[in-house]
């Protein structure tokens, strides 16, 4: 195994792509498979970085249990907290992996504490280090209370032997401790315990899987993966803990019935049952349009024709594949519970598959964030312009976070994704795979402008121009959100009578959704506003939908001159990490950056500090970090809510519109009030 940026530059296994290996961090998802004590397992490696989080929604989507890798050092972080509510929203259970036992300051203890109040998982050890960092030997298995170690060459053997005689009484209390927590869990143990009769090792390991499937109880382990150690006992976990596709009841949502019923699969491995599958990744690799499917139930074999339930196209199956990170190996049938790729198919992520036309059936979505920070995009040489359009319809169709339009007011193409290091991945991307070397802009924040108080309207749209005229007139309130809905606009139809034709009421809606998508305070989209329509009038003759639409968008016109508008902002969760002596140097950059601390935390000469920071305050950060704690400082950020702006804040972009209004030919600035 190879250091993943080690100096012979040759990385992990899994990290195929170039610039994974240049920059040492996991960019995209990839997929292989092993067979373990005659079990097939797939794998996906997933990044841990949260700018590329879609990565992990895909993954936990179509697999059945995962492992949590957690550093004995740094513990619980922003990204755990993001990657456990992705397994909650999916429902997939997990085996704890404590890594990096043989780094300074291990402490598994303080990070099975982290497990249990940060994540809120009912969590006990089942092994327990011999020895840590340089010192760190072996395992203990305290299921089968047996000491476990790892020898040369680059601990693929495993040795069993009797546990030190320093750590037998920790062990015995530490093997009661995890009787207790699943018996808490589990019924069939816990009848046992209330009978105190102490578990086998079978009956033990068969509640740890009971209340592991039912998402109950994590199971946690450790090891040094780097060096092989705990490896074999974490598959034996894999192959013991976690369910097969046959104990997971997965669902598929039957579009032919009018209130859409959900159809229970069967995952037996045969043809016994139509195929259904669901493409969860596309990827243009060295082979051509790669597309990944996860088999839920049946079986499908080369030559066979698929058809695509959301497009209704058909597909035949020229080449089937399993993958095993960038290399392939070609099959001609897989079943229920395998991961395959597919060449040359049209389709996006999320689609599924059927073998059978008349089955009008699909799978449930992928959640798919939206993306936080938004940057200009260019190619710096005008002769590779279609290299650039290239590269930017491949990673748009592979990545749904992020996304490429272009801006008519600003007059420059916008690339929005989950973070800047995003952003900057994709920009060096179309230079090395599609010669199209590019420049990333200044990012721009998505703001959001919002009102801070009800106000009233009443609007006539009136218009008579020979033949049939335009007539609309609305009255209602359009009023601000609660601060939880304020990325949200609703609106509500609260007439009565026929004052206002049923039939018009959705041209009053898309007039309202027209107006928000740009405000007039500073030209963001509008957001955390109710528009309630409580009354208008109608022409027999004269009104249209379109003139409903008109007199909507009036409506909105008058609330912008006449409410009090505020900006909002995004605000981010930020954790950062360094050593104690930078505290002070860290605290104070913070303050800088409008920054409102939460708590820290010490930990072995290091402290973990817990704030929430202004999204446009948080740019350079990394570099300034850097600087201020000799590179020894980490952070992680992820997007936590929306808040109305610093005073400062708004009036920069207050002023940057006008600027920009009156720099146009003929253009000129309207003053709106705000808050």
């Amino acid at each position: 195994m190879h250091e993943v940026k080690g100096k012979d530059q040759v990385g992990a296994t899994m990290d195929f792509m170039e610039l994974e290996r240049q920059r040492g961090i996991t960019i995209q998802s990839a997929t292989t498979y092993t067979t373990w004590n005659d079990i097939n397992i797939n794998i996906i490696d997933t990044p841990g970085h949260v700018d590329f989080t879609i990565e992990v929604e895909r993954a936990l989507r179509v697999l059945d249990g995962a492992i949590l890798v957690l550093c004995a050092v740094g513990g619980v972080q922003s990204q755990t907290l993001t990657v456990n509510r992705q397994m909650k929203r999916y429902n997939v259970p997990c085996i704890a992996f404590i890594n990096k036992l043989d780094r300074m300051s291990a402490n598994p203890q303080r990070v099975l504490e982290h497990i249990r109040s940060k994540l809120n998982h009912r969590a006990a050890f089942v092994q327990l280090p011999i020895g840590l960092e340089s010192k760190a030997k072996g395992l203990v298995d305290l299921i089968n209370m047996k000491a476990l170690y790892f020898n040369e060459p680059l601990g693929l053997k495993m040795v069993e032997d009797s546990i030190p005689s320093d750590m037998i009484a920790e062990c015995e209390e530490r093997r009661q401790e995890l009787i207790e927590i699943v018996s808490d869990a589990d019924e069939i143990l816990a009848d046992l315990f209330l009978q105190e009769k102490v578990p086998s090792s079978e009956e033990l390991v068969a509640g740890i899987r009971r209340a592991c499937i039912a998402r109950e109880f994590t199971p946690v382990m450790m090891g040094t993966a780097l060096k092989n150690k705990g490896i074999q006992p974490l598959l034996d976990a894999v192959g013991n803990y976690l369910p097969n596709p046959s104990e997971v009841i997965n669902y598929a949502i039957d579009n032919s019935k009018k209130d859409e019923q959900k159809i229970v699969m069967n995952s037996a491995r045969d043809n016994t049952f139509p195929f259904i599958g669901l493409a969860f990744k596309l990827e243009a690799g060295r082979f051509g349009q790669l597309t990944y499917v996860r088999v839920y139930q049946g079986c499908m074999k080369k030559g066979d024709t698929i058809y695509n339930t959301r497009t209704a196209k058909k597909n035949k199956v020229s080449r089937l594949a399993r993958m095993h990170a960038n290399e392939m190996e070609e099959v001609n049938e897989v079943y229920a519970g395998d991961i395959c790729a597919l060449f040359g198919i049209e389709c996006a992520s999320g689609d599924t598959f059927v073998n059978k036309g008349q089955l009008n059936l699909s799978m449930e979505s992928i959640y798919v964030p939206d993306p936080v920070i938004s940057m200009s995009i260019k190619p710096l040489n005008k002769s590779n312009a279609d290299n650039f359009a290239k590269g930017i319809a491949r990673f748009t169709r592979e990545d749904p976070t992020f996304k490429v339009k272009w801006d008519a007011e600003s007059k420059e193409t916008v690339a929005s994704g989950m973070g800047e290091l995003h952003l900057d991945v994709y920009a060096q991307r179309l230079d090395k795979e599609y010669s199209a070397k590019c420049s990333l802009g200044k990012p721009k924040v998505a703001f959001r402008e919002s009102l801070v108080q009800p106000c009233q309207f009443d609007y006539l749209h009136k218009k008579q121009s020979g033949g049939q005229g335009q007539y609309g007139r609305v009255t209602g309130i359009i009023e601000p959100l609660e601060p939880q809905n304020n990325t949200q606009i609703e609106f509500v139809d609260e007439t009565a009578g026929t004052n206002i034709p049923k039939n018009f009421i959705l041209a009053i809606e898309k007039g309202f959704n027209n107006s928000c998508e740009k405000g007039q305070l500073c030209g963001q989209i509008v957001s955390g506003i109710r528009f309630r329509l409580q009354d208008g009038g109608s022409h027999a003759v004269d009104s249209s939908d379109y003139s409903f639409q008109l007199a909507a968008e009036g409506a909105m016109r008058e609330v912008f001159s006449d409410g009090a508008w505020q900006i909002l902002e995004p605000v981010m969760s930020v954790e950062i990490t360094a050593p104690q002596e930078f505290q002070g140097a860290v605290i104070s950059g913070l303050n800088k950056r409008n920054a409102i601390i939460q708590g820290t935390e010490s930990i072995d000469g290091f402290f973990a500090l817990y704030c929430e920071v202004p999204l446009n305050d948080m740019f350079g950060y990394a570099t300034e970090l850097r600087s201020c704690t000799q590179g020894k400082g980490e952070f992680s950020m992820e997007y936590s809510r929306y808040c109305p702006a610093l005073p400062q804040t708004q009036k920069d972009l207050l002023d940057s519109h006008e600027q920009e209004q009156e720099a146009r030919p003929g253009g000129h600035s309207q003053k709106r009030k705000k808050n």
